[in-house]
């Protein structure tokens, strides 16, 4: 299968690490990996903040990168971006654009999956060989519990990971607060939402916390680290990526706490 990785601009910008893994992880798997270089953001942040026209050329841009049909799927390391991409695009594009570009989205939303969706539903597979003999514990991003309904996929591909002791996390279905712009709008809401937040990990003893956003991990981990408990943030693909061979280790997985300051 040719499989065309959507990076997301906070992923392309501050945490590659784990669209690289995403990568490595679908090649392992024996697919064509491929990276259209024209990609640039999913449009949620001017969506969401009420900038849906100027949205427009960014759909366009999507679609052209990969309405491609010798693209079979669209893979996105992110539940935030996916669902940005299937549950708006296309209202969008009705709205302000044409029919060429209702149909371009139409064809490259159909195909994009998040990453755990394209492993549990496409793939077919929990168990990815994947090794991480750590304690960890998981947080739904709102947009992969709510938009996308990604459910409990995440849940059965790290319950298939040899040595991985998955705990559950208290309250997972609350925001972490950061929702993008809302994080910078309402800061002492978002700052209150993501210190529930981070109280819950730290009940659970988890050495690692994971989720399939990096948004939701940058969040986190800032106020984890601010508060010097010693818990990293990891994306899912960095766990499933890690196999006893080739680990996935703690110095190259931690999200750089500088980004996070």
């Amino acid at each position: 299968m040719r499989i065309a990785l959507f990076s997301t601009c906070i992923g392309d910008a501050l945490f590659p690490d784990a669209h690289k893994a995403t990568a490595i992880l679908l090649t392992r798997l024996g697919h064509e990996v491929v990276f259209p270089e024209g990609q640039t953001c999913c449009g949620q942040m001017h969506i969401n903040t009420g900038y849906q026209r100027e949205a427009v050329p960014i759909i366009r841009t999507y679609a052209d990168a990969f309405a491609d049909p010798s693209i079979d799927c669209v893979v996105a390391p992110s539940g935030s971006c996916a669902g940005a991409v299937r549950e708006q695009h296309v209202r969008i594009a009705e709205r302000y654009g044409d029919s060429a570009l209702v149909d371009g989205a139409q064809r490259a939303a159909d195909k994009t999956y998040e990453l755990c969706e394209f492993l549990c539903d496409v793939e077919q597979r929990t168990d990815l060989g994947a090794w991480f003999p750590h304690r960890v514990t998981y947080h739904a991003s709102c947009h992969s519990l709510r938009f996308i309904e990604v459910g409990d996929r995440p849940y059965r591909l790290l319950d298939a990971v040899e040595g991985l002791e998955l705990v559950d996390l208290p309250n997972y279905e609350e925001c972490c607060g950061f929702g993008g712009t809302f994080s910078v709008k309402n800061a002492e809401v978002s700052a209150a939402m993501v210190s529930d937040k981070v109280r819950n990990i730290k009940s659970t003893g988890a050495e690692y916390v994971t989720a399939g956003d990096s948004s939701c991990l940058m969040n986190i981990v800032g106020s984890l680290s601010r508060q010097r408990t010693g818990i990293r943030a990891i994306h899912m693909a960095e766990i499933l990526v890690s196999t006893r061979e080739r680990p996935w280790t703690p110095e190259r997985a931690a999200y750089r706490r500088e980004a996070m300051l």
